[in-house]
C-alpha cells in the first residue's frame, strides 16, 4: 500500500478534508484575485474606469468558453485519474494524463483561431456597445493570445491535485495570482498607486498583459513538477497517442463542468444584452463588479470541491461507501458555513465591498450596491448546491451531474432572465439569480438524498458479504 492509498483510504475524513481542501481553497482564493484585482484596478482608471469595467465584463462569456474546454479535459482527466489510482491502475492513469495534454493542445489552438478572427462580432453578440467595445477588444485579444499556457496551467492544477499533491497545486496558483497582483498596477497606471513610482500606463491592455504573464509563470511551475520527476504520475510521450475510449471516459465526466461554463457563457450573453437595454453601460459595469464580489465567497466552495474530488473518487472506486458519505456531509456543512457567512456580510455591509471597486462614480456605486443585495439573496444555499452537483461528477455519474449542472443556469436562470425584466426592469435581472439558486438547490437535494440511500444499500451489502465470507472461513478452519 502506497502512502497515498493509506492517506485517502484510511485517514479520518475530517483532517483529510482539511488537508486536501485548505490548499485548494487557498489556491482558489488566490486565483480569484486574478479576477478581483483586474476589476479593482480597471474600475479605478481615472475618467474611464466605469465604462472600461463594463467592457471587460463583456468578455466574460468568451473566457467561460475557454475555461469550459479546459475543464472538459482537465477536470474530466483529473476525476478519471483519481478513480484509476483508487483501483491501483497507475499505468492507465498515466495514459489518461497524456491524452489530456494532447486534447488541450488541439483545442486551445483551435479556439484561438476561431476567436481571434471574429473578435468584434463575438463581443457584439455578447452585448458590447459602441461605447465599451474598444475596451473589451483590447482586453480579450491579449487574453486569447495567452490562452495556450493558461489552459495547460489550469489543467495541470487539477491533475496535480488528483494524484495527491495539493500543496504543489496551491503553489501553482499562488505564483500566478501573486505575480498578477504585482504587475497589474505597474502595467495599468502611469503612476503606481501608493508607491508613486512610474508605471507603463497601458490601461486595460496592461491588465490583460499582467494576467497572461502571471499565467505563463504558473504554467512553467506546473511543467517543472513533471519534468523534474517530482510527480507521482510520469509524463510519457507514448501516452500522447489519442485513444478514443480514454477520451470518451474523460469527456463523460468533464462534460458537466464543460456545460456549466458554456451555460455560463450563454447566461453572460443574455445578462449583458438585457443590461444593455435596462441598465446601459452602467448596468454592465455594475454586473462585472457584482461578479467579482461574488467570486470572493464562491471560490472557497470551489476549493472544497477540488479537495473533496480525490477523496470521494478514490473511496468510491475502492468501495468505501461510508467514507464517501462522510466526506460529502463534511463538505456540505463547510460550504454552507462559508456561503451563509458571505450572505450575512453582503446584506449587512454591501457598501464596504462596492466602495473599493467604484470609488469615484456615485451612480455606478449606487447601482452596484442595490444589485449586489438582490443578486445574493439566496447565497446561503449555493454552497450546498455546488457540493451536491460536484459529488455526482466525482463518482462518475456524468449524466446526472450534467443535468444538475444545467438545471440552474439553462433550465431556470435563462428563462427567468428573458421573462422577469419585461415586468420588473433591472430588478427582474437581479432577482433572476436568487430564484434560480433556490430552485436548483431543491432539485440537487432530492437527488443527493436518493444517492445516499443507494450508498447505504451498497454498504449494507458489503457488510453482509463480509460476514458471509468470515463465516465460510471459520467453517474451513474447523
Amino acid at each position: 500500500m502506497t502512502e497515498r492509498e493509506r492517506l485517502l483510504g484510511y485517514e479520518p475524513i475530517l483532517p483529510l478534508f482539511f488537508k486536501f481542501s485548505l490548499p485548494a481553497i487557498t489556491g482558489m482564493m488566490v486565483q480569484a484575485l486574478y479576477n478581483i484585482v483586474d476589476r479593482y484596478f480597471i474600475s479605478n482608471i481615472p475618467e474611464v474606469g466605469s465604462i472600461a469595467i463594463g467592457g471587460v465584463g463583456i468578455t466574460l462569456p468568451i473566457t467561460f468558453v475557454l475555461m469550459g474546454f479546459t475543464m472538459l479535459f482537465g477536470i474530466g482527466g483529473a476525476a478519471n485519474i483519481s478513480l484509476r489510482l483508487g483501483e491501483g491502475k497507475t499505468e492507465r492513469a498515466e495514459h489518461i494524463l497524456g491524452n489530456v495534454a494532447m486534447m488541450l493542445m488541439i483545442t486551445s489552438f483551435a479556439l484561438n483561431i476561431v476567436f481571434l478572427t471574429n473578435v468584434d462580432g463575438l463581443l457584439r453578440l455578447f452585448g458590447a456597445t459602441e461605447v465599451n467595445i474598444g475596451y473589451a477588444r483590447e482586453y480579450i485579444t491579449w487574453i486569447l493570445i495567452g490562452n495556450f499556457w493558461n489552459t495547460f496551467g489550469f489543467a495541470m492544477n487539477h491533475v496535480i491535485r488528483a494524484e495527491g499533491s495539493p500543496k504543489w497545486s496551491m503553489m501553482l496558483m499562488l505564483i500566478g495570482a501573486g505575480t498578477n497582483m504585482i504587475l497589474d498596477p505597474i502595467f495599468i497606471y502611469e503612476t503606481v498607486p501608493f508607491l508613486n513610482l512610474p508605471g507603463l500606463g497601458l490601461g486595460v491592455k496592461g491588465a490583460a498583459l499582467a494576467t497572461i504573464t502571471a499565467q505563463g509563470l504558473a504554467f512553467l511551475y506546473g511543467a517543472y513538477y513533471y519534468i523534474s520527476g517530482k510527480s507521482f504520475l510520469k509524463f510519457r510521450l507514448k501516452n500522447l497517442k489519442l485513444d478514443k475510449r480514454i477520451i470518451g471516459l474523460i469527456m463523460a465526466i468533464g462534460i458537466s463542468p464543460f456545460f456549466i461554463q458554456i451555460a455560463g457563457s450563454v447566461v453572460g450573453a443574455v445578462f449583458n444584452n438585457s443590461l444593455k437595454v435596462y441598465g446601459g453601460e452602467l448596468g454592465q459595469g455594475a454586473y462585472a463588479i457584482i461578479n467579482s464580489i461574488s467570486i470572493l465567497f464562491f471560490m472557497p466552495t470551489f476549493g472544497m470541491n477540488q479537495g473533496l474530488q480525490p477523496i470521494i473518487g478514490y473511496n468510491y472506486g475502492a468501495g468505501n461507501y461510508d467514507r464517501v458519505k462522510q466526506a460529502v456531509k463534511i463538505g456540505l456543512v463547510a460550504a454552507t458555513l462559508v456561503t451563509a457567512g458571505g450572505f450575512i456580510l453582503i446584506q449587512l455591509f454591501p457598501h464596504v465591498f462596492v466602495s473599493t471597486m467604484a470609488k469615484d462614480d456615485e451612480a455606478l456605486r449606487a447601482m452596484t450596491q442595490d444589485g449586489l443585495i438582490k443578486v445574493e439573496l439566496m447565497m446561503f444555499l449555493v454552497g450546498a448546491q455546488v457540493i451536491s452537483s460536484n459529488f455526482f461528477s466525482s463518482i462518475g455519474k456524468a449524466r446526472l451531474s450534467f443535468f444538475l449542472s444545467l438545471s440552474r443556469q439553462v433550465f431556470i436562470l435563462i428563462p427567468a432572465l428573458l421573462i422577469l425584466p419585461r415586468f420588473f426592469g433591472l430588478d427582474g435581472i437581479w432577482y433572476a439569480i436568487p430564484l434560480s439558486d433556490f430552485l436548483a438547490t431543491i432539485l440537487s437535494t432530492i437527488f443527493l438524498i436518493h444517492q445516499f440511500k443507494l450508498l447505504d444499500e451498497k454498504h449494507t451489502q458489503q457488510q453482509e458479504e463480509k460476514k458471509l465470507q468470515e463465516g465460510l472461513t471459520v467453517k474451513e478452519t474447523v
